[in-house]
This record gives C-alpha cells, structure tokens and sequence, in this order.
C-alpha cells in the first residue's frame, strides 16, 4: 500500500472518531444521563466499589473531570461520583427545584399566562434560556420556566 492512500485512511478515521471524544471538552458542562440505569462508583474504572445507581434517563448532571472514558459528575443533590463516559449525552435537560410547584408560562415574562404546574423534581428537556426565562418541556408539553427553579440551566 502507498504512503498517500494509507495516509487518507488514517485521517478520515481520525474524523470519525468515537463519540465519547464529543464529551472530551472544557469542564465543568452539563449533560444527562443517556442510560436506564448508570452506576456512580467511587474511582475511574469499573474496579471500584458502586456507589449508586441511577435509574433516572435524561437526568442532569455537571461534569466537573474527565479521565480515560470516565467523567466525574455531581447530581442535582450534590452527590458526587465516576461513570463511564458513554452513559452520558451533551444533550441538555434539566430539573425543577424550589418549594412548591413552578409555573410553567405561554411567554417568558412575570405575570403570563400559566399553561401548567410542574412540582420539584420533574425532569425535563432544556431549551434557551434568556433572561432569567428558559424554555422547558416535558414530554409534549413546553413552555417557559423562570431559570432560578432549574438545576441544569445556566452556567456550570
């Protein structure tokens, strides 16, 4: 085989590499839980003792480091804990915290019309966020939640 064919091949299969590598970037981010169930252990490798499981899709998490195909995370309880790289998505989601049920608004802004109630602990799929107003759905329903009764909006 020819350097130059050879050389071609080893840069598109460079171009396609893993998909773990799209998580490879500056921490701390958000993301989720992409897995029906993720076991947190208490070291990178699956040598180490679990320490939880999470039996939650689409929960959010903030990735504070990265090793070899594991990402260190924290919970929205403030648990923190390794897992494997894979088992998590860029994809943002988010969690409702606070007292009491938050209103999900027709328009971002104080005042407007409610179109339904979400009580703490709902998760959801994160839009934009503007404002202090972020866009929020839960199943087919969206609309916009004020961003201080979200765990997973704004910066990590």
């Amino acid at each position: 085989m020819s350097r130059v064919p050879f050389l071609l091949l080893l840069v598109s299969m460079l171009a396609f590499a893993s998909p773990a590598s799209a998580q490879d970037r500056e921490v701390p981010y958000w993301a989720s839980i992409r897995a029906t169930e993720l076991n947190m252990r208490v070291g990178p490798s699956a040598d180490y003792k679990i320490a939880w499981v999470y039996r939650r899709q689409g929960l959010p998490v903030k990735v504070l480091r990265i090793m070899e195909g594991w990402r260190l995370i924290e919970d929205p309880d403030g648990s923190r804990g390794w897992v494997v790289s894979r088992l998590l998505t860029p994809d943002r989601a988010a969690i409702v915290i606070g007292e009491g049920e938050g209103a999900i608004l027709a328009d971002p802004e104080t005042g407007g019309a409610v179109k339904w109630r979400v009580e703490p602990g709902v998760v959801g799929t994160l839009g934009d966020c503007d404002e202090g107003w972020c866009e929020f759905a839960v199943g087919n329903r969206a609309g916009y939640i004020e961003q201080a009764r979200l765990w997973g909006a704004g910066e990590p």
